[in-house]
């Protein structure tokens, strides 16, 4: 198995596979591949599909989905991560992907779904979206750093977690009469993304058109 990631902006990764080798990722993500590729689902997980080459080796790309970057990570026993809730790009077979977080917001930019953190975890290499410019911190034991949770992209399951609330203090992109942080305390790594989606959204809500409501006039009689 050989990855590449082309392109710099926008990137697309592309995995060449020998035949009978595998790769995982969620239903329908893949972007293109070679005939030689084979496709099935449920074999790692509801939610995932399963990639194969079968008689001769085969590529198969998956591009990003906004401006960012794509990285590789290996996953093991002692090295697992929590992702944003978009962020799982593929990963070889083995690799399981579940809910590690979840906070649900009456309002703003995460309420409906709420702020999820996908789990990372089992055994071989997995392949992370992040959005942006990323900026990374190595956390010492004792030592914490704030951020808007939208901006967390990855951090390792050593990373203690958590998301508070600050009353009085309010934020357009969570609605209500209250602004929410995480808290990520080490020891462990922590990758930060400066351009989340849900930001990206609200930010250009404001020049987006209003949808446009029918009137009694136009409703059909």
């Amino acid at each position: 198995m050989e990855e590449q990631v082309l392109g710099t902006t926008l990137p697309v990764l592309s995995i060449s596979l020998s035949p009978g080798e595998s790769v995982v990722a969620e239903a329908g993500e893949f972007s293109w591949m070679t005939d030689s590729i084979q496709m099935s689902t449920g074999m790692d997980g509801p939610a995932l599909s399963t990639y194969t080459a079968t008689d001769s080796a085969g590529t198969i790309a998956f591009a990003s989905k906004q401006p960012g970057s794509i990285m590789g990570v290996d996953i093991g026993s002692q090295s697992e991560y929590l992702v944003h809730r978009r962020g799982f790009l593929a990963g070889t077979s083995g690799i399981g992907v579940s809910v590690g977080f979840q906070q649900s917001f009456s309002a703003g930019i995460f309420g409906g779904e709420g702020f999820v953190l996908q789990r990372v975890g089992g055994q071989g290499r997995a392949w992370i979206e992040l959005t942006g410019e990323v900026v990374r911190y190595d956390l010492a034991a004792g030592q914490s750093l704030r951020a808007h949770p939208g901006h967390v992209g990855m951090f390792t399951t050593s990373v203690s977690f958590q998301v508070m609330r600050v009353p009085g203090i309010a934020n357009r992109y969570f609605g209500g009469d209250a602004h929410h942080f995480a808290v990520l305390s080490g020891p462990g790594e922590v990758w930060l993304q400066s351009m989340p989606m849900p930001v990206l959204a609200a930010s250009l809500a404001p020049y987006l058109p209003a949808p446009v409501t029918p009137t009694a006039a136009g409703l059909p009689h």
